[in-house]
This record gives structure tokens, sequence and C-alpha cells, in this order.
């Protein structure tokens, strides 16, 4: 009763113009090449082709395209299962070359903008959400709900992109959330490099595989803290126990800062774009401050999933290249929601501004 209240005052907060996501259940059990074949009942070849050639020619210059086909059809050497596997069945499933679908895959590792949010309430309880940002309008078509199967049970779930293999939003539930925000460092042929000669995990994967490996918070922030990456980026995790918060900052070998709640000291959340903390934002990007002022506002005894949807519908919290809003809590896995953007809530700056 009590999660259906609590998904009612959710759904109270959602402009019509949003929408939830189609949800997808992958089964691990199965052999990678057919895993992600249930998309088919979702999209047609055709429309996949055309939303995959717009992402990648919006990232990558058409003549570097065609120059750097070789290299990228050489990087399916190297590739590690099960993504080899699952890449080459989502190229068949999309009716496109392989190298074109690990260039798909590249390319969103490197435009990803975001706000993550990890905070803690008066009760214990730890919520996270996050806004992914990213220039690619078709993507608000192509977003799902993964629940990934394994032995007839969830095993973890996340957010992503019909042909996308890897995540950058996840849940492994009573265990831990975490999302992936850019760190904006070197350039996407340095990330390929990276992955062919360092044979480093693109930051995507690394998710992944903790959501599926990892025991428990602090085993999750143990390793995507220490395990290598073809880029840098901001890890967000949140866990399912009082004080389970914190924001990693990778450097490609590991961590360059580890940001933790710090509730004792009034430090009961932790807001990460995409400029490091101990540096000043740039000046026209306001993200960082608009979302500290409406969390104050809010306050940690008001703090749940609606109120953390609340403070990421702000404008430019959220913005014109918000994709997605996605809320959870590890303790309640129930409550993991994911709404397609539309609209923000730019009504609600107006009303948080007079509390200040």
């Amino acid at each position: 009763m009590q999660s259906c209240v609590l998904w009612l005052l959710f759904a109270l907060t959602v402009c019509d113009a949003n929408f939830p996501p189609p949800v997808v259940n992958i089964s691990l059990d199965e052999v990678p090449e057919v895993r992600w074949w249930p998309l088919k009942n979702l999209y047609s070849k055709d429309f996949l082709q055309k939303a995959a050639a717009q992402v990648i020619d919006s990232t990558i210059p058409a003549w570097v395209h065609h120059a750097i086909k070789p290299v990228v059809r050489a990087l399916e050497r190297f590739t590690p299962q099960p993504y080899a596997g699952e890449i080459r069945g989502m190229a068949d499933l999309y009716g496109s070359d392989i190298s074109d679908i690990l260039m798909l895959n590249f390319a969103y590792e490197v435009s990803a903008f975001c706000t993550s949010i990890v905070a803690q309430g008066t009760e214990g309880k730890i919520y996270h959400g996050r806004n992914l940002d990213y220039p690619h309008d078709v993507l608000k078509n192509l977003t799902i709900d993964v629940q990934f199967i394994k032995n007839g049970e969830v095993a973890y779930r996340g957010t992503t992109f019909a042909g996308y293999v890897g995540l950058w939003t996840g849940q492994s539930k009573n265990k831990f959330t975490v999302t992936g925000n850019q760190r904006d460092k070197g350039h996407w042929w340095d990330n390929i490099i990276s992955a062919v000669l360092l044979k480093n995990s693109p930051v995507s994967w690394l998710l992944r595989e903790t959501l599926e490996g990892a025991s428990d918070f602090l085993n999750a922030v143990i390793l995507l803290s220490k395990t290598p990456i073809i880029t840098d980026v901001y890890y967000i995790v949140g866990g399912a126990y009082p004080g389970e918060g914190v924001v990693i900052t990778r450097d490609r070998n590991g961590p360059a800062d580890i940001w933790p709640l710090d509730t004792l000291n009034g430090n009961w959340y932790r807001v990460q774009t995409n400029n490091d903390h101990w540096l000043p934002p740039p000046r026209r990007d306001t993200r960082l401050e608009v979302a500290m002022k409406v969390l104050n506002a809010t306050g940690e005894n008001n703090m749940n999933v609606s109120s953390l949807y609340q403070v990421l519908s702000v404008t430019p919290v959220c913005n014109s290249i918000t994709v997605y809003t996605t809320v959870m809590n590890a303790a309640a896995p129930e409550e993991y929601r994911t709404v397609v953007r539309e609209t923000c809530g730019e009504s609600n700056m107006a009303k948080f501004n007079g509390l200040n």
C-alpha cells in the first residue's frame, strides 16, 4: 500500500508531456547474441538504423567515421564478453555493420552531461537521483528501463538507450544505486586508443559490471574507484544504509578524489554535475548553484523520491537537452522511477526562490 501511495505522489508531479519509458526484460541466462532481441517488439529496424546514424553523425565527423572504421572493426577482437556477443547481436538487430554499433556505443561514452544527487533524509534513508543530458533529441524515443533477469529474478536494473549495452544509471536492490557523469577530459579518439591498446573498460561497462558483481555499497565503491577505465568520469553511489553516499572523481587509472556524505557536519547531500567539486563551475553553468539552493529549501526532513524529483525538475537542473530523470532508493527498490522529459518545472523556480 505504501509503495502505491508513493507512486501516486510521484505521478502527480509528472507533467502530461513527460512519460515513463518502456520496461524491457533482458535475460542474462540467454547467450549474449540474443539477449537484446526483445527490442524487436518495440522498434523497427528502419527506425533503429536512422537513430543510430543521427547519433553517430552528430558526434563523429563523417570523414573521421570512415577513416576509423578499420580501427573500430579491429576493436571487436579486443572486446570482452558478454559485450562482444551483445554488440554482435545488436548489429544483427539493427541490420548494421558491427563497426557502426561499436562506434555508437563509444559515441554515447563521450557526451553525457548530467546532474546527479545523493542525499540522506532525517530517517537515514538514502535517495539518489539524476538527470541525464544528451544533445540528441532522438534518444527520448530510445530510452528504456531494463530489468536484467538471472535465474528467474531481477539481478539489477538500469536505464539506457536501445543499442547501448552499457549503463549510466542503475540499481542493485537492497545494496546500492549508481550513476555516471561525464568528466570533461580527453577526446573520443583517446578513448578508442585506450580501449584498444590499454584494454581498459568503458565507463558504462564498469558501472554495469559493478551492478552485477558487487556485494554491497563498499564493494561497489572499491570497484568503481580502482578499476582502470577508458576515460575520466564521476561515479555517484548511494547505499541502503545511513551514511552510504559518495561521489568518486575518476582518472583513468584510479580515483582523483573521494567525496562522501558527511551528515555529522550538516553535509546531508552531494550534488555532482560535470566539473570537479573543488573547482568553481563555469560562469554560465548554474546547475550546481540552483540544485543546492533547492535542496536547502527542501530540507533533509522532507527528502524522499518525490521531492528529489522536484529538485531535478527545476530549470536549469532540468534543461532543453535533458533526456530523462531517474530517482531511486536502494533500500526500497520498488521506488525506482524514470521519466522521459519533454518539459521541465520552470514554475518551481519561483516557488523555491520565495523560500530563500
